[in-house]
C-alpha cells in the first residue's frame, strides 16, 4: 500500500480550503528542506539546498487543491444547494457521498427519483442546479446547526489499489504533491530546488502564479495527473494518454506551448534511463506551466503528468507504475539539468 498516495488523496483540500493537505505535507517534507513557509495565498513554499554544483534556482511545483462544491443556501425541507468550485460533468454527482464543512457532516448527493420523473425527463442529464445535498436535517433549522452557506463539501472516496493501479479522489494533483515530497526526500541537487505546493489551480492556476512571482526560479518543472482517455470510445479514436504507458510529457495545451528545450531535455533523459514515456497530444486542458513561463521576464517550463482516468470526478484512476516513473523521470531529469539546457542562442 502506497500510504504517501493514500494519505495525501483522502485528505480534504478543495481549492482555497487546502490547509488539510498543506499542514499534512508541511509535515511530510520539514526534516528534508531547509526552508519552508506558507505565503499569503496559501502557498506551501520550501528551499532544499542543492551541493553548489550549479548556479540554477529550480522550481518544482504540483498544485493541492481538488474539485469539489461550496453551498451556496439551505432549502427549507433541510437540504443544500450547491455550486461546483472547479469543473465538472453534471453526470458524475448523482448518489456520490459528500462532506460538508469543517466539522465534516456526511451528506449525499440527490435529485427527483427516476420513477417520479416524466417520460421526456428520464433521458436527460439532471443539471446541477436541481440537486441537492441530503445530510438527513429535517428542516433549514436543523440544517442550519450543522452546516452554513460558504461551506466547502468534499468527495469522500477510500484510497484502494487493484494490483498495478489505485483508485481514489484528488489523484489531480495529488499524485503530483506525492511526487514532489519523493523528490525533497532524495539526496541534494545540484541546485537550489524550490517547491511549490500550490493552491488554486483548479480555479485560474492561481497559486503557482503568486508562487513562481516570488520564487523568480530559472527554469521550472510542473508535476500533474493528466486525463487518460484510453477506454474503449464510440469512434476508436487515438487515446489522449493511456495507463501503463509510461508518464506523459506535454508539448502543447489550450494556454501553453511548452519550453521546447525542456521538453527536449527531458525525453532525452527518459531514453538515457530506459524510462518509458508517452507524448500528451496537443489540445486542450491546462496546468500551471501557463502562468509559470509568463511570470516576470519569463521562465522556461514544462509538465510531466501522471496519467489518470476519470478525472475531475468523485474517483479516478492511476497506474502506480507510472506514478513511479513519474518521480524517476522528474529526478533523473533535474540532476541533469545544466544551464546550457535553457541557454538561448
Amino acid at each position: 500500500m502506497n500510504e504517501l498516495l493514500k494519505n495525501l488523496t483522502e485528505a480534504v483540500g478543495v481549492s482555497s480550503n487546502e490547509k488539510e493537505v498543506r499542514l499534512l505535507i508541511r509535515d511530510l517534507i520539514a526534516d528534508y528542506v531547509d526552508e519552508w513557509h506558507v505565503d499569503a495565498l496559501g502557498n506551501l513554499l520550501a528551499l532544499k539546498k542543492g551541493t553548489g554544483a550549479s548556479p540554477l534556482r529550480v522550481l518544482v511545483d504540483a498544485h493541492m487543491d481538488e474539485v469539489g462544491l461550496m453551498i451556496t443556501d439551505i432549502d427549507s425541507n433541510g437540504t443544500l444547494k450547491f455550486e461546483g468550485v472547479g469543473g465538472f460533468n453534471d453526470r458524475t454527482l448523482l448518489g456520490k457521498v459528500v462532506q460538508v464543512g469543517p466539522k465534516k457532516i456526511t451528506g449525499v448527493i440527490g435529485a427527483r427519483p427516476v420513477h417520479l420523473l416524466e417520460a421526456n425527463q428520464r433521458n436527460s442529464v439532471v443539471k446541477m442546479d436541481a440537486m441537492r445535498i441530503d445530510i438527513g436535517a429535517k428542516n433549514k433549522d436543523a440544517a442550519n446547526g450543522k452546516v452554513n452557506v460558504g461551506d466547502f463539501a468534499a468527495f469522500v472516496t477510500e484510497y484502494e489499489e487493484l494490483g498495478v493501479t489505485a483508485v481514489g479522489k484528488a489523484f489531480d494533483d495529488r499524485a503530483g504533491c506525492a511526487a514532489l515530497v519523493e523528490l525533497l526526500r532524495a539526496r541534494p541537487y545540484p541546485f537550489d530546488l524550490y517547491a511549490s505546493f500550490s493552491v488554486q489551480e483548479e480555479v485560474g492556476l492561481r497559486g503557482a502564479e503568486v508562487a513562481a512571482y516570488g520564487i523568480n526560479p530559472d527554469v521550472a518543472l510542473v508535476l500533474e495527473c493528466t486525463p487518460a482517455y484510453d477506454l474503449p470510445n464510440e469512434n476508436d479514436v487515438s487515446p489522449n494518454v493511456a495507463l501503463g504507458k509510461g508518464p506523459s510529457i506535454y508539448v502543447m495545451d489550450r494556454v501553453t506551448i511548452q519550453d521546447p528545450r525542456l521538453v527536449g531535455h527531458i525525453t532525452r533523459t527518459a531514453v538515457a534511463n530506459g524510462i518509458p514515456f508517452q507524448i500528451r497530444q496537443p489540445g486542450g486542458g491546462g496546468t500551471n506551466t501557463a502562468v509559470i513561463q509568463r511570470t516576470r521576464g519569463g521562465i522556461p517550463a514544462a509538465t510531466i503528468a501522471v496519467p489518470g482516468r476519470h478525472a475531475h470526478t468523485p474517483t479516478m484512476i492511476i497506474n502506480l507504475e507510472d506514478y513511479a516513473n513519474v518521480v524517476k523521470l522528474a529526478e533523473a531529469t533535474l540532476r541533469s539539468l545544466t544551464p546550457d539546457v535553457i541557454k538561448r542562442n
